[in-house]
């Protein structure tokens, strides 16, 4: 394995171990609550920041230095530099903490981050210890950059004070800020639990006019100098002396963030002020993502696959309340509840109230919500998600009363679950532009198509089959709720839609992806650029709108015009030409993301498809492309245990090959969906579990355990393939697909070929 040079996961916990921290780019690991959300690399670059119910937000940390003093000598304890020569080095990722390991000259240290289950911080801890035979005295300081007091600008004013707390024994920086709808005074603060023996307040005495993280001069000169800051750009350090006899330890512990009073910051002080009420606390944090994401667990002959499964869950978990984190969007949440159906219905219920409370009331939804508002943005697919994650998590729960589930909308107003997904499907209904189809307003699913449709003509042809989909979904919510009128006539409207979209979406050998608002076709045989996109193709088979064969030709057009190495293109050919009556896509380099990249939340769905069509062979091309350690192209040049949104193709020169960003994607979400609901097709309806897989040719043997309504289906697969032959169930034949609602623990055997 090309990536087993940088590390491997642990055999036992699925951890990531990284041992060696000069990586072509940092491997990150997200820490999270939900009031605080950081991240860390392997060498402790990443930052944290604060947020409220409205998504109004705060920073704080802004990377991260913990280096250790001895005679005049500083050595790194979180990886930088990543050149130094050490005893030994390792950095643990996991869900929940990271942990950097280091032995030099006989001490050995362990410095551990983690987020507290609830309050606004993220607490570190360093652990020393004496190998040697002879007593130690240690030096170590703690720091981070910040942007609390706003982004460094050089030759800019800053008439900001810092100062160090004797009482709180932190460096503190105050300020005013409506946080839930109140001026509330923010404490941004390094506290430590025991009595510093020296702290820094300024960028400039920490990391220095020349210095960086790496080379920071407050590693050089061995100390802090205890003076405040006065209009000097902030950053925060604290110094700990610490004398070890041999065998002897020590840990140091710090909690770095915010805290909304004195009171509340002398609390957290005094809560955290041991190892063991820390140790305590990061044990309460792991457990819970476990108990959060442990719905399911998997066991292919892939190995690695199996280790990366509970990192997709855990990706779900982060998604679903923070969705990609720069960004608190509407769909991004509401998809990612619908990931989080399948692992846990009951976090994922939580989930999806939460966002349906930013709904209209018209049915409409926002494209995020963010500095304490509902910012619309002009997109136009925010509400199409909505029936589709809705009747996810009622089939999952099995609980048709959650349909009658009172949610405000974002004016107070007050609908069942059901009034939000049913004005959701009915807006879109009546949303039309050009040809009848649905409006592409300011950006369908495709954020870069966003000058497409300002005029309120354009169409999106993906969206109008997207959109059957979601009505199909409210069809069935519908028989669910006893609604039989409202579910014959959103049957009526997808006959409607389906026969508009193969009227004016079908381009001959595949569907289009729009209409501008000067009704020029975008994604047709006729572009020179943009021809063809994959995602109108791939919805067609997931919405069932195909007419006489039409989706099958559309699939054959994907494998023929859009296949290639590294995978299958999000569209191609590749924009060169800006052009304004599209949107930013056109300005994008050739072969980057939307712009003829392989997108991975697209190459997600084409695993849903293929599996959809019963493609065994395709499923397995798929889910190559997709893991970055059999990716061919890609192994070695991406975090192994976790999944980006994008790799970069041919066009890209020396990029080609190299992954887009990790984490603040969706595709560790829809590729864990895709393996749950569509590869072992564990497929929830209101009668029980139905199995319906379609399994890589080369899984002879594999198997799922699955907790569903207080059964846990133990559920081995013999053979691989598509077609199920046979069904035990505790080792008796069973008639038909859906698993009987047991209790307790039960074994399935199920018979592909």
């Amino acid at each position: 394995m090309a990536y087993r040079k940088y590390g491997h996961f642990d055999a036992q916990t699925s951890d990531f171990i990284i041992t060696n921290p000069d990586i072509p780019r940092n491997w990150y690991n997200y820490l999270w609550n939900e009031r605080y959300v950081t991240f860390t690399s392997q060498t402790g670059a990443g930052n944290g920041f604060v947020q409220d119910r409205l998504s109004v937000r705060q920073s704080m940390v802004e990377d991260r230095g913990v280096f250790l003093v001895e005679d005049g000598k500083s050595v790194g304890l979180c990886g930088l530099p990543v050149k130094e020569k050490r005893d030994s080095y390792r950095c643990v990722h996991r869900r929940g903490e990271t942990t950097v390991y280091t032995e030099q000259d006989g001490i050995a240290s362990e410095f551990c981050i983690f987020v507290p289950r609830k309050e606004p911080c993220e607490i570190w801890t360093l652990k020393l210890k004496n190998n040697s035979d002879r007593t130690r005295e240690l030096t170590s300081l703690f720091f981070f950059g910040s942007t609390f007091d706003g982004p460094y600008t050089r030759q800019g004013y800053n008439h900001d004070v810092s100062r160090f707390d004797e009482e709180l024994n932190a460096v503190v920086k105050t300020r005013k800020k409506t946080f839930d709808g109140e001026k509330r005074t923010l404490l941004g603060m390094m506290m430590m639990a025991e009595p510093a023996d020296g702290f820094d307040c300024t960028y400039n005495s920490i990391i220095g006019p020349y210095g960086s993280f790496a080379h920071p001069v407050i590693a050089e000169r061995g100390h802090c100098t205890s003076q405040i800051g006065n209009c000097e750009k902030l950053a925060y350090a604290l110094q700990k002396n610490v004398t070890l006899a041999p065998g002897e330890e020590h840990t140091v512990i710090l909690i770095c963030g915010f805290a909304f009073s004195r009171e509340e910051a002398i609390a957290l002080r005094q809560k955290y002020a041991t190892p063991e009420a820390v140790e305590a606390e990061k044990q309460a944090v792991l457990d819970t993502f476990v108990r959060e994401t442990g719905n399911v667990s998997i066991n292919t002959p892939d190995e690695e696959l199996n280790h990366l499964f509970p990192w997709l869950k855990h990706q779900t978990h982060l998604g679903s309340f923070w969705a990609r984190v720069r960004s608190t969007g509407y769909r991004d949440i509401t998809q990612d509840s619908e990931c989080m159906a399948s692992v846990c219905p009951e976090k994922a219920l939580e989930r999806l109230k939460r966002i349906l409370s930013f709904q209209y009331p018209t049915g409409y939804a926002p494209r995020r919500v963010a500095n304490g508002k509902c910012e619309d943005m002009d997109f136009s697919d925010n509400a199409v998600w909505i029936s589709m994650a809705v009747l996810a998590v009622v089939k999952e729960l099995g609980q048709k009363e959650l349909l009658d589930l009172e949610i405000p909308f974002n004016d107070g107003s007050v609908g069942t679950l059901y009034d939000h997904a049913y004005r959701a499907v009915d807006f879109l209904y009546h949303f039309r532009g050009l040809h009848d189809l649905i409006r592409i307003w300011g950006g369908d699913w495709n954020d870069c198509m966003n000058t497409a449709g300002l005029e309120g003509k354009g169409v999106s042809v993906w969206l109008s089959i997207a959109w059957c989909h979601a009505c199909r979904a409210l069809a069935e919510l519908a028989l669910i709720h006893g609604r039989q009128e409202d579910h014959d006539e959103a049957m009526r409207r997808y006959a409607e839609m389906r026969d508009l979209i193969n009227q004016h979406g079908w381009d001959g050998e595949y569907y289009l992806d729009a209409y501008n608002d000067d009704d020029d076709k975008l994604g047709s045989h006729l572009c020179e650029e943009g021809a063809m996109f994959l995602i109108p193709q791939l919805w067609a088979v997931i919405s069932g709108i195909g007419v006489d064969g039409r989706e099958l030709i559309a699939m054959q057009s994907v494998e023929e015009k859009l296949s290639t190495p590294l995978g299958t293109r999000i569209m191609y050919p590749s924009y060169v030409t800006p052009n304004n009556r599209i949107g930013v896509i056109t300005t994008k380099p050739a072969g980057v993301q939307e712009n003829g990249g392989v997108y991975l939340h697209a190459m997600a769905w084409k695993v849903m498809t293929d599996a959809l069509l019963k493609r065994p062979e395709k499923v397995e091309e798929d889910l190559i492309t997709i893991l970055p350690f059999r990716n061919p192209v890609v192994a070695g040049r991406a975090e192994p245990y976790i999944l980006c949104n994008s790799y970069f193709q041919i066009e890209t020169g020396p990029r080609y090959g190299t992954a887009g960003q990790s984490w603040r994607t969706a595709t560790g979400q829809q590729v864990q969906r895709a393996l749950i609901n569509y590869v072992f097709g564990l497929k929830p309806e209101m009668e029980g579990l139905r199995i319906d897989p379609c399994l890589p040719p080369s899984w002879k043997t594999c198997s799922v355990t699955k907790e569903f309504r207080g059964c846990v289906y133990h559920i081995t697969y013999r053979n691989g393939g598509a077609n199920v032959k046979s069904i035990l169930v505790n080792g008796k034949p069973l008639e038909g697909t859906i698993l009987p609602l047991l209790s307790g623990e039960v074994e399935v055997e199920v018979v592909t070929a």
